[in-house]
């Protein structure tokens, strides 16, 4: 464990950041049905950890300090944050309020500057945390790497960190599609949307939903444009091909779009039109068919 606490003078410690807590049901799926009360958590430092008895006396300090938590807590609790070169440390209390001990896995942190604008994102294996006693608090140093940083500058006070759970893949429809589409015919696009496995952290994926052969000879493709990232993303051109029953290509066009955005953790459906001109074989089987991206 670093040397964390270089503050020069040792009777001016205090937290430089803020308290964060989420419900162990939303991170853990664990709750208990216990009376409502005020919980202090007990200092709790890593088994492997052999630290100086002055940072021990530092971090039983700055436990003691700590606010109460409620029943079913998990919390973040900020203890200092520090620029390095290839990244920002911070050291925070993990704190479990629950009668049980806990282990976490796999989690997204959330830096927060002082005006709680998004400062780096970052999953850390909190698996190394190791077992989180009950109504404990164990304090630990979490490295955000450069290349998750979203700012390069920022205060060393009042920040928060937090954890940020992904959101449940939902159905992001157009303002065109809200105003057009009956109201039974969005409940079917959202029971789908439900029933489908979400996409990839980072992921981008292409669905077919319908395809109909028009009159005039054009082929209209509506396809489930699925975001797997964190954040919207916007299309502006888009190169399609569709392959029929016997995954041979019918059409192929490249589409421009007016900015096309597909919000964070979405599915979004969109028509693309093929004119005749661009359609590669006369005659298809579109009992079974599947679109992709031109690579």
């Amino acid at each position: 464990m670093l040397s964390i606490f270089r503050r020069k003078n040792k009777e001016k410690i205090k937290k430089e950041g803020n308290d964060s807590t989420i419900s162990s049901e939303e991170l853990l799926n664990e709750s208990e049905d216990i009376k409502d009360e005020e919980i202090y958590t007990e200092l709790s430092l890593h088994p492997e950890w052999d630290i100086p008895s002055e940072q021990q006396y530092v971090y039983r300090f700055l436990n003691n300090e700590l606010p109460p938590l409620k029943p079913n807590q998990i919390s973040l609790s900020g203890i200092e944050l520090r620029p390095e070169d290839n990244g920002v440390a911070v050291i925070a209390f993990v704190r479990n309020s629950l009668n049980k001990a806990i282990n976490m896995k796999d989690v997204q942190l959330l830096l927060l500057d002082e005006n709680q604008s998004p400062l780096a994102r970052h999953t850390f294996n909190l698996a190394e945390l190791g077992e989180i006693p009950a109504k404990s608090s164990r304090p630990w140093m979490f490295h955000f790497p450069s290349d998750t940083l979203l700012s390069t500058s920022f205060s060393t006070q009042g920040w928060t960190l937090a954890f940020q759970l992904k959101q449940k893949h939902r159905l992001d429809l157009d303002q065109s599609w809200q105003e057009s589409l009956p109201e039974d015919d969005k409940a079917k696009l959202q029971q789908l949307v439900d029933s489908l496995e979400p996409p990839k952290d980072g992921e981008i994926n292409f669905m077919g939903l319908r395809a109909l052969a028009a009159e005039n000879g054009d082929l209209h493709i509506t396809v489930l444009i699925r975001n797997g990232n964190d954040r919207n993303i916007n299309i502006q051109q888009l190169p399609l091909e569709v392959y029929d029953a016997s995954a041979k290509p019918i059409a192929k066009g490249s589409f421009t779009l007016d900015n096309l955005e597909v919000k964070a953790n979405s599915t979004k459906p969109w028509t693309f039109i093929f004119p005749k001109t661009l359609l590669l074989e006369e005659s298809f089987d579109l009992s079974k068919w599947r679109v992709a991206p031109v690579q």
